[in-house]
């Protein structure tokens, strides 16, 4: 099985230049806690991720304050990718090994084509118990 078996495709994105409030309140909507980051509106070009623990360490924490904050400010530009031609055992230790709960998959001129969440590899692992291992590297300290 490949990567491509088990992502979502087509995510939800956002750009370097919207507001901070509106990818959180796209959080929120989506229920979900990780925005990948492309270069420009109608773009698949991957630049960074936001997560919901970006907002609350990189934004409120440090004392952000305005309406005015956009994304650039709190996401992480240092990225984790994975190819759609990737076993996903493969996927599973890269995740395990980097400590990511989800891990965007790219073509080979770097353009997003989907995402894998830990959720993914669990519903789809033919190999569980490697699953289970995945989860717990993920979650060490």
């Amino acid at each position: 099985m490949q990567a491509r078996d088990i992502m979502s495709s087509d995510p939800v994105c956002v750009t370097p230049d919207t507001l901070l409030r509106e990818a959180a309140k796209l959080m929120d909507d989506r229920d979900i806690g990780m925005l990948p980051v492309v270069d420009r509106d109608g773009s698949t070009k991957l630049v960074g991720l936001l997560t919901d623990r970006d907002i609350a360490v990189r934004h409120v924490a440090k004392g952000h304050k305005g309406s005015a904050c956009r994304v650039r400010e709190a996401m992480t530009g240092s990225i984790t990718t994975c190819s759609p031609n990737d076993d996903i055992a493969d996927v599973m230790e890269l995740m395990g090994e980097e400590q990511v709960r989800r891990i965007p998959v790219v073509d080979e001129r770097e353009m997003l084509v989907g995402i894998i969440a830990q959720a993914d590899v669990v519903r789809n692992a033919e190999d569980t118990a490697a699953a289970d291992r995945t989860i717990q590297r993920i979650s060490e300290p």
